[in-house]
């Protein structure tokens, strides 16, 4: 069996977990999440903790049997704590900041590029080069996180651009010398 699927998802108080005809809706302190599940794959809650069931040893049973379990225990974690990704600039003169609910990057181009926050999604600048994206939708923390990125994306030679935090960029070496 899978081992993700097998394991239990506990749920700490204050979350409740509602299954009706094939979509789970979790409710938390922080807010509101629905999924879709397969309908082959059964979920049952004891007492304080969820456990995900799949039917058979079929390959598209075990493939939803760990998929499943995953984002219902991300959507659990979400609504709970939330999840955050940061983003930080490298390169002289870029810097973003807060119009309202928009973030402006300045980011070498000839016009400030304005992101416009999705339904459930807080940008926060800490830093002028620092940019966190938070909200309680895993999926849509991310996609928000790399739409932002792919505005200037790292660049191999001096390594200007938008990256994760923590992210390492492969350098090239530059040109070399010419032959006489």
């Amino acid at each position: 069996m899978s081992r993700i699927g097998r394991k239990p998802i506990s749920l700490p108080t204050g979350v409740e977990i509602n299954i009706e005809n094939n979509i789970i809706t979790v409710k938390g302190p922080k807010g509101t999440l629905s999924q879709s599940i397969p309908e082959d794959i059964a979920i049952d809650q004891e007492e304080n903790e969820l456990l995900v069931k799949r039917p058979s040893d079929a390959k598209r049973h075990r493939a939803m049997h760990g998929l499943t379990r995953a984002l219902v225990a991300n959507m659990v974690t979400g609504v709970t704590s939330g999840f955050e990704k940061k983003l930080e600039m490298v390169g002289v003169g870029y810097r973003a900041q807060m119009q309202g609910s928009k973030l402006v990057i300045s980011i070498g181009f000839s016009h400030p590029v304005e992101v416009e926050a999705p339904e459930g999604i807080e940008f926060e600048v800490p830093a002028v080069t620092k940019i966190t994206v938070k909200g309680i939708d895993k999926q849509l923390v991310g996609n928000t996180a790399a739409h932002i990125r792919a505005i200037r994306k790292p660049e191999p030679y001096k390594g200007k651009g938008l990256r994760y935090e923590n992210e390492v960029v492969r350098r090239k070496a530059g040109k070399t010398g010419a032959k006489k």
